[in-house]
């Protein structure tokens, strides 16, 4: 009985083997899930729709309203959408050097950084009609609130990439 205990704890995977797994696997799901996302976002930016829709949260920022005004509403959100696919691809390039998985983690985390500080410059983010903050507007303010979880994300993804630049010891 004691053997047939002995192999059946031998066969057993540990929680902290599992959690190594997933850890490995959610590394990768979630680069995988920052690429869709910025190249999709990337992408939408060289539409009109996405264009025009952009330009009120822009041109409310003191850190970009001077770049909007000088290249234009197509131009700039051309501008912001090649920012966000040349990102993503150097997300994607990680497996391949670290060192520019890296970049495309700073440029995504500047990225979200930028876009995120709209909560605090853009009109209509606090929704006057329940009491202001903390109650938030659906359009702009939640839509806004989602670049904290994806300034997280690239925030993480930079520094897996800058801990793949070291040596092994």
């Amino acid at each position: 009985m004691n053997t047939q205990f002995s192999a059946m704890r031998d066969t057993v995977i540990s929680v902290g083997e599992i959690g190594t797994t997933l850890r490995r696997h959610s590394e990768t799901a979630i680069r995988f899930a920052m690429v869709v996302v910025l190249l999709w976002f990337g992408a939408l930016k060289f539409s009109a729709y996405e264009a025009n829709a952009i330009a009120g949260l822009v041109t409310n920022s003191p850190l970009l309203a001077w770049l909007h005004e000088a290249l234009g509403v197509r131009a700039f959100s051309n501008a912001v959408g090649i920012t966000e696919i040349t990102a993503a691809v150097l997300i994607a390039a990680h497996p391949f050097s670290a060192r520019l998985g890296a970049l495309g983690g700073v440029i995504a985390s500047a990225t979200f950084f930028v876009t995120l500080s709209f909560m605090f410059t853009t009109p209509g983010v606090a929704e006057a009609g329940a009491g202001g903050l903390p109650v938030i507007s659906v359009l702009p303010g939640q839509f806004l609130l989602k670049d904290l979880v994806l300034l997280a994300v690239s925030v993480r993804l930079l520094a897996i990439s800058l801990q793949d630049c070291e040596p092994d010891a």
